[in-house]
């Protein structure tokens, strides 16, 4: 069987791995005192989000089925859609937990300590997570041999008379069940393989010099948590895969609806996956237990602690109204074309960042003080969140460039003078949010209170670095889903210029978009147990 692979299906991966790999170098990169227990913690946390939002199978759900009309859309039934939308979630999610394992520090200390005992799989694996991931793989081999005995059919076009006296609704085919099965049961068995290689990764691993030996110990065993829980949830993906394909009625079959009992096992599988907890570390769990009271139990919290904790709950207010507002204007953006979502986007983050300055405003306007000293952090914003930032203005700098030459090519109408425009409006608001918070009026605190304005200054600054880097990703995300035609001429040979949606570029902008939902909602809670103890004590409420 031959077919052709564009070379964007290798390009794409090779920078997606060298971007998973920069950001969780600057999560966990300490270089004065090394990996602490948190930034560990953290950095095993974002392997695990990270990991979870690539094994999205969203893109092969109707892997096999042939559609009735013209347009393929989101049906991969041909060999070169079929390795794209089943390999590369399932590559890419073994990569991530791979990286995670690999981007750890090297050793710094001048001596190092040997380990005599052999480090083995079974001494790290949770038990219970491992049984039930094992059972799910064979409910999943289960399902993908039963639909090797399936046979395929051809779809039925649509037909109306020219009079309009007889009209017949179309209906799709599908592949014969064995090929499908062959792709499913090749998923499979590289997912099983893959995960028995990481987990090898993870239990050999060199152990991290900063940790002791029961942190060392619950970091593996926690990070083959994270990774059998993703697994499972893909291999009963694969399981609702080969459902959807089986419950397809055959032409000529009178039908109103049908049901995928698999795909209910697989939403079963999910929320199981996601209620189970991947536990701590041991020296997290116990500051954990050790920390203050939230902000609203707190009766001697300064009024401008509590300011600030409104502040992060109104933002979730002005994020969610647009949000909501959307769904009434779909018409108009998808009226609008290209740039509408990325117009919704911009007009949201602009509004956050505008709530932002009034905040620091109203703040400085009720508690600051002209004859207090401003005690401005020595360093607001971490380096894991800048570098994040950096590589999300550099993506969608980049997706632009790409997509401005694609559309070149198509002889579209380009979108992306209207992105730049927006982009700029948007880094407009974030430089007038950082013009508010490092002009504002020193609050004087004396006392247990001292720190609180630094404090204060870091939280607000975190809030808006963070918004412009979700904004990036976000909408680099949307880029790549609304724009993924503009790409196909770029990597693909004989050059066509049909447009037509790519699914590895839709996957791509899901990921990434996702990405940028999750660092949106990231909370300032890490950001306070660095800073001082009299400031970190009345703030842990101001986390949003």
């Amino acid at each position: 069987m031959e077919f052709y692979l564009p070379s964007a299906v290798f390009l794409g991966p090779a920078a997606g791995a060298a971007v998973v790999y920069l950001f969780l170098r600057f999560v966990v990169w300490a270089p004065q005192t090394g990996s602490s227990a948190a930034t560990v913690s953290k950095h095993a946390f974002w392997v695990g989000i990270i990991g979870w939002m690539a094994s999205s199978l969203q893109g092969a759900m109707n892997a096999g089925i042939i559609k009735a009309n013209s347009a393929p859309g989101n049906y991969p039934s041909r060999p070169e859609d079929l390795v794209t939308a089943l390999g590369w979630p399932v590559a890419a999610t073994l990569a991530v937990h791979a990286i995670g394992q690999l981007s750890y520090p090297a050793p710094k200390q001048s001596r190092r300590h040997a380990e005599l005992s052999i480090r083995r799989i079974r001494d790290f694996l949770p038990r219970g997570l491992a049984w039930t991931t094992a059972a799910i793989f064979a409910g999943a081999a289960a399902a993908i041999i039963w639909i090797s005995a399936l046979p395929g059919f051809d779809p039925v076009q649509p037909v109306t008379a020219s009079d309009g006296s007889y009209s017949r609704s179309g209906q799709d085919g599908r592949i014969p069940g064995a090929e499908l099965a062959a792709w499913l049961g090749g998923g499979l068995i590289l997912l099983a393989a893959g995960t028995l290689l990481v987990l090898w990764l993870i239990a050999r691993r060199r152990r991290l010099e900063t940790l002791d030996a029961g942190d060392n110990r619950a970091l593996r065993t926690l990070a083959m948590n994270r990774l059998l829980r993703t697994v499972a949830t893909i291999a009963s993906g694969l399981a609702a895969i080969a459902g959807n394909f089986a419950a397809r009625p055959a032409p000529g079959e009178q039908y109103n609806s049908w049901f995928n009992a698999l795909g209910l096992f697989n939403l079963i599988v999910l929320l199981a996956m996601w209620w189970w907890r991947p536990g701590e570390l041991p020296s997290v769990a116990a500051i954990d237990k050790q920390g203050e009271a939230p902000l609203s139990r707190d009766t001697h919290a300064h009024p401008s602690a509590r300011l600030s904790a409104s502040i992060g709950a109104w933002l979730g207010v002005v994020a969610a109204l647009p949000l909501f507002g959307g769904l009434f204007l779909i018409p108009a953006m998808a009226a609008a074309g290209s740039w509408g979502l990325p117009a919704w986007l911009a007009v949201i983050a602009a509004l956050l960042l505008l709530a932002i300055a009034a905040g620091e405003l109203l703040t400085g306007a009720n508690y600051g003080s002209r004859d207090a000293s401003v005690d401005w952090p020595q360093q607001p914003v971490s380096r894991g969140l800048l570098g994040t930032a950096i590589i999300g203005a550099l993506l969608l700098c980049a997706v632009l460039l790409l997509t401005a030459v694609g559309q070149g090519m198509l002889y579209e109408v380009p979108a992306w003078p209207a992105v730049v425009g927006l982009t700029a409006g948007v880094f407009s608001a974030g430089a007038l949010a950082w013009w508010a918070v490092r002009r504002r009026p020193a609050i004087p605190a004396p006392g247990k209170t001292a720190g609180l304005d630094g404090a204060l200054r870091a939280i607000t600054a975190y809030r808006i670095v963070r918004t412009l880097a979700a904004y990036c990703f976000v909408q680099t995300g949307l880029l790549l889903m609304t724009l993924s035609h503009a790409l196909l001429p770029l990597f693909e040979e004989p050059r066509s210029f049909v447009p037509q949606d790519s699914p590895f570029s839709i996957a791509a902008g899901a990921v990434v978009a996702t990405l940028g939902l999750a660092i949106a909602v990231t909370p300032v809670r890490s950001l306070l147990r660095a800073l001082p103890r009299a400031a970190g004590q009345h703030l842990e409420g101001a986390a949003p």
